[in-house]
């Protein structure tokens, strides 16, 4: 499991376990996993979507952003 945080300047999206992130950056989509190695990377406009550690999937759109991946935590600063 992995611990995330998805925050926008106005409000938290999201904060909790999931068990993998799908994510679309400059280059294309991506997806983290539990033991990911370190990571900084630009988003993209489009969908995050989260599979929560009760194996439900979760969607939030973004406009672009930030995510950075270190020891099974995800920040994620979204516009």
């Amino acid at each position: 499991m992995m611990k995330i945080n998805i925050i926008t300047p106005d409000e938290t999206l999201y904060n909790g376990e999931v068990k993998l992130a799908r994510l679309i950056g400059l280059d294309g989509s991506f997806e983290i996993l539990t033991n990911h190695a370190p990571l900084i990377s630009v988003l993209a406009k489009g969908k995050i979507e989260l599979i929560d550690s009760n194996d439900k999937l979760l969607s939030f759109d973004v406009k672009g952003g930030l995510i950075e991946v270190a020891n099974n935590k995800i920040e994620i600063l979204a516009q």
